[in-house]
């Protein structure tokens, strides 16, 4: 395929986007687009709808522990324009908050992406692994503070990401927090001109269908622009909270027809017995988190969902992110002056790790 770099690409090296202590580690060092020149151990995840093994690798001249992204590119189904998308994006994006491409290169029908190991994983990973029922409060507010600095950045260049989710947003050994997934992000500036709605729909995007916004998979006229991110942020902040997605449990069409009729998903937590207790409306958003089906109260009082009790301030957050109507929903500038935010007055890295105990990055 034209589009893809050979041996002889250019090498990607952006140590400028990652930790003061992450660039001092890789300042420098040239990661050479050769696989000779790299050590390949054991897949440690996938990605690119399972279509790409993500493998430890070690970079012989230096030592460095990084991660290989292999693509076979004979896989059936394979969505190459996804897959040249994020190349391109990723040479020309150079954010602290965003995962770097070290370098790009064929090897035996594969396409290699070297990148740097992000040791914790994703915050999907850790929800499976050890937090089912939900994350720290305290770590999703770093989180999620790190995440809009991302989404910061690609609005303010006209980009909108299209697939904000747990599994999108990995986890340094440092607490360092990346944002990934930029195969089924869109630029709306196109043909030099900068449009303020636009109408493309991602294909293939199935797997992402639970964090779209009502008006992405309303497919209208009306359009969408990059609050249908701050929307996906929500259902992510609600992922994050609850170790699940609101709909999750849902047939698509089911999910579908919840969101465009204006069920507005909420953040489950002790305060929704409460309110279920007080009155009845709230039984569809019970259905969100129960398989289509109402339980007892009973049932309620003894899921682990609802015996934690988040803070009015995160209870906002997310109300505001899920605003059915886009212009309602805050931009992400607007949001990192909330005051969910307002105590997180360290650097992540100095406290996620700390928070994320007992578990241990890959060494």
């Amino acid at each position: 395929m034209s589009f893809l770099p050979n041996e002889k690409a250019e090498v990607i090296n952006k140590s400028d986007g990652m930790s003061l202590s992450e660039s001092n580690s890789t300042a420098g060092l040239e990661f050479e687009p050769i696989s000779s020149c790299y050590e390949v151990y054991s897949v440690i995840g996938k990605g690119h709808n399972d279509a790409a093994s993500i493998s430890l690798a070690k970079h012989l001249s230096s030592g460095h522990h990084v991660a290989i992204k292999r693509i076979g590119l004979e896989t059936p189904g394979l969505d190459y324009n996804a897959l040249q998308n994020e190349i391109v994006l990723c040479q020309q994006l150079n954010h602290p908050k965003i995962i770097p491409h070290y370098c790009n290169f064929m090897h035996c029908q594969e396409l290699w992406t070297v990148m740097p190991l992000m040791a914790f994983g994703s915050s999907r990973d850790l929800i499976h692994a050890y937090f089912s029922t939900g994350l720290p409060e305290s770590a999703i507010a770093y989180i999620l503070r790190d995440i809009l600095q991302a989404l910061e950045y690609l609005h303010s260049r006209g980009i909108i990401h299209r697939s904000i989710k747990a599994a999108h947003i990995l986890i340094g050994a440092s607490g360092k927090v990346c944002l990934s997934g930029l195969q089924y992000a869109y630029s709306m500036i196109q043909g030099g001109k900068k449009y303020k709605l636009v109408h493309d729909y991602p294909e293939n995007a199935v797997q992402c269908l639970q964090w779209f916004s009502p008006e992405i998979l309303k497919q209208n006229l009306a359009g969408y622009d990059t609050k249908s991110d701050i929307y996906s942020l929500g259902i992510t902040a609600c992922e994050l909270g609850n170790g699940q997605t609101p709909f999750s449990d849902m047939p698509a069409t089911q999910m579908l027809l919840e969101k465009l009729n204006g069920t507005k998903p909420i953040l489950a937590d002790s305060t929704f017995i409460l309110l279920f207790n007080f009155t009845k409306t709230y039984s569809s958003l019970l259905i969100s988190y129960f398989s289509g089906q109402t339980v007892s109260d009973e049932t309620k009082a003894d899921n682990a969902i609802f015996k934690r009790t988040f803070s009015q301030h995160f209870h906002n957050f997310v109300s505001l992110c899920l605003e059915k109507d886009p212009k309602l929903r805050p931009t992400a500038s607007a949001l990192l002056n909330h005051p969910f935010f307002k105590k997180l007055n360290k650097r992540t890295c100095d406290i996620l790790p700390g928070l994320l105990h007992p578990v241990t990055p890959l060494t």
